[in-house]
Order: C-alpha cells, then structure tokens, then sequence
C-alpha cells in the first residue's frame, strides 16, 4: 500500500458571510482576556469596534494592539508582548492581513514560553502548547489562518525568517469573505496570486515517502492525498474568481470563492510545504523590498515550466482545475497550457512578468541562487532536482522573461 497523507489544521475552521459575528462565542470557550493584533488603519474602521464591542457585550476583556507592522519586525513583537504580560490574556486575536496574523502567533508564542523570536526559528523549535490563537483574515492570501508558521524580518539578517511548529496553528480560523470586500485591486491581485502559488507549489511538490517519523521531524512533508484536495480546490477556485475580484471588487461570489481558495491554499501548503518559487522570493524580496505575493508570483511560471519534466502529470492536472479544456490534448500539451494560463492570468491582474521588473539588478542574479539554493527546507520539496548551475539558468530565465529557458 502507498496512499500516504497527512495533515494540521485549527481545530475549527469558519467560513461564510457572516462569520465574523461567531467571533464572541469561540472566544468565550477559550477564555476571558483577550490581546487583540490588528494594524492602525483596520483599528480605525467600523467593523474592528464593533467586533470589539461585542467582546466586551460577551464579557470578554480586552486589549488591542494596533500597530503591526508589515512583515512583522522582529522588535516590534517584544514591544507588544511587554504591553500584553500585566493583562495576562487567555488567547490571542489576530485580525487583519498575514502580518497581523504572524503578529497574533510570536506574541502567544513569548506569553507562553518567553524568551526572544531567535530562540524558536527554524522547525520544532517551539516547546509546547501556547495560548490560544484565533485567526480572523481580512485579506485573501498568506493563509496564515491555518498554516503553522509565522514569517518575520529580522534587523540582523538578511533574509526574512520563519519559525514553523504545529504549536502555531490556530485554534480557530473565522473567514468572512466580507471583510475582504475593502481590499484595493492591488492587495487582491498581489495576496490572491500568492494563494494560487501556494497551491501549485503545494499541489507539484516532491513525495517525500511515507516514513512514519517524517512528519514528526519535519513540518513540511511534501504532496499527500489530502493536501492533493486542497490544492486542487484553490486552484479551481482562485482560477475563476481571482481576475473578477480584482476588477469587481464588490462581487460577492469572486470574494468569496477567492478568499475559500486561499483557505484551501493555506490548508495545503501548510503541510505540503512550498518550493522553488519561494526560495527564490526570500533573497529577491530582500533586496527589491516588493511584496511577497507578487516575488512568488512572478517566479511561478519559470518555476512550472523548470518542473515540466517532472511533473508532467500534477500541471496537466492543474489544467484541468484551471478550467482548460482537455478533449485531445495530451497530458504534455495540457501542462503546457496550464503554464501559459498561469501567466496569462498573472499578466490580466497586473503581476510583474520578470524579475528585472521587480527591480532587480543582473549583478545579483548568482547571489540570489546561491541563497536559494541554501534554503533546503523549500529546495528538497521541488520536484526537479536543482544544482548551482540550474538554479542560476532559472534566475537569469526569469530575470530575461525567457520562458522557455527556464526548462533547460
């Protein structure tokens, strides 16, 4: 027998128009103190005091802390978790975007276990239970809701780091695709490209084999059955509803399907992992300081078409899920069309087509692979085997807008 899966999620996941006013009832079961993380301009909106009042109508005492910062700094998290120790808060609340979610995670990671954020980088690192966490996104990407990471920026490196345990994932996740309905066409275009990444390199990751031990070593563990699910759901969804939410930002059903999808994303690659796309990001990132979403999105492509070879079958699929029809197309010729739907897609919302786009200089492009190259985490869960020489030819493919390149 080969089926193999596996898989971490909240203990309860909320979905629906609407869902955001359960908020008082799933709190109310963990606790009577909560820290609430939120950034300033979603603290001054309508909805957050409300949300809040009906805490506190529940008997629910809280403290807000409303300045998170885009890719959580590392030093503002000691700052929030120092105002948070004299309330003692049973659980914390993240609502808002990714970061504000990241934010909710380190801050009931030190309250529970103190210590600084460097003590816990890397996987397993976190050494039991924390306070609980509910996740309340605002935005349709990261799908920080259900994974068991939380990414920040560290002052003293370079790269932006992750801490990553099962101990992170949420006690419950409320997904209200009303609170998405805000979001500006460039956050829905950036944060939804960045769902539909999640769930391609999820969906394309490499087996990694079915030792009972691998789950409990590793946090992400490549594809399996159940995370195969996920992903193709994201795609499906994120597939005929992303370009419509970014040019209707008031159509329900596309907000709705794009922020299921990046849930679904979430689900997937929180166990799966992610690949190529994204080691290539974390040193590009740096340095061109652009939006996450939009690195990985603009590698992906290159990224599909480098995996053609091997992973014939998963893009054909991905076709499939994309919409595209099949009558008469070989499973090469599908997965060729996935890819350039793919970009297609990615070019109607406005992802940038090329890394020098981005930004980038040619003088960095071997600097970028040596550092992809090392982040082994995400590089041992690409499908096609990579040495130095091959991820420097897909850098400089995506760096020239050679698509065919990125295959050699």
């Amino acid at each position: 027998m080969t089926l193999f899966a596996a898989i971490r999620l909240p203990k309860e996941i909320l979905f629906g128009k609407g869902q955001r006013f359960a908020l008082p009832s799933v709190a109310k079961r963990l606790g009577q103190r909560a820290l609430i993380c939120t950034d300033e301009r979603f603290a001054g909106t309508s909805i957050f005091a409300e949300l809040v009042a009906a805490l506190n109508v529940a008997s629910i005492e809280t403290l807000v802390h409303d300045r998170v910062l885009p890719d959580v700094p590392r030093d503002t998290v000691a700052l929030c978790v120092e105002e948070a120790q004299s309330f003692a808060p049973d659980m914390v609340i993240g609502i808002g975007g990714g970061s504000c979610l990241d934010m909710a995670k380190c801050a009931a990671l030190l309250l529970s276990h103190g210590g600084s954020l460097a003590d816990y980088y890397g996987e397993f690192k976190v050494p039991g239970p924390t306070i609980p966490i509910i996740a309340v996104p605002t935005t349709a990407g990261t799908g920080s809701e259900v994974t068991p990471v939380a990414v920040i920026s560290d002052p003293d490196r370079t790269l932006k780091v992750g801490i990553s345990s099962p101990y992170l994932i949420a006690a419950a996740a409320l997904c209200d695709p009303e609170l998405t309905m805000s979001c500006p066409p460039g956050l829905t275009a950036v944060a939804g490209a960045d769902a539909l990444t999640h769930a391609i390199e999820a969906f394309t990751a490499a087996r990694r084999g079915t030792d009972p031990l691998l789950p409990q070593n590793h946090v992400f563990i490549g594809k399996s059955a159940l995370t195969d699910n996920f992903a193709l759901l994201a795609i499906k969804l994120l597939g005929r509803s992303l370009e419509t939410a970014c040019k209707e930002g008031t159509n329900e059903d596309a907000r709705a399907d794009v922020m299921m999808g990046a849930l679904a994303a979430g689900c997937a690659f929180g166990t799966a992992g992610t690949a190529a796309a994204h080691a290539i990001q974390y040193p590009a990132g740096a340095l061109t300081h652009t939006a996450h979403g939009l690195g990985v999105a603009t590698m992906m492509p290159y990224v599909m078409n480098y995996n053609r070879a091997a992973s014939t079958a998963e893009l054909a699929e991905i076709g499939q899920a994309l919409g595209l029809d099949s009558t008469g197309r070989t499973k090469q010729e599908m997965a060729g069309a996935a890819i350039e739907e793919i970009r297609r897609l990615f070019q109607a919302i406005g992802i940038t087509p090329t890394l020098a786009d981005l930004g980038l200089t040619a003088d960095k492009l071997d600097w970028i692979a040596e550092q992809a190259l090392s982040i082994d985490r995400l590089i041992k869960n690409n499908p096609r085997p990579f040495d130095i020489d091959a991820m420097k030819r897909l850098v400089r493919a995506a760096y020239d807008g050679d698509l065919a390149a990125s295959a050699l």
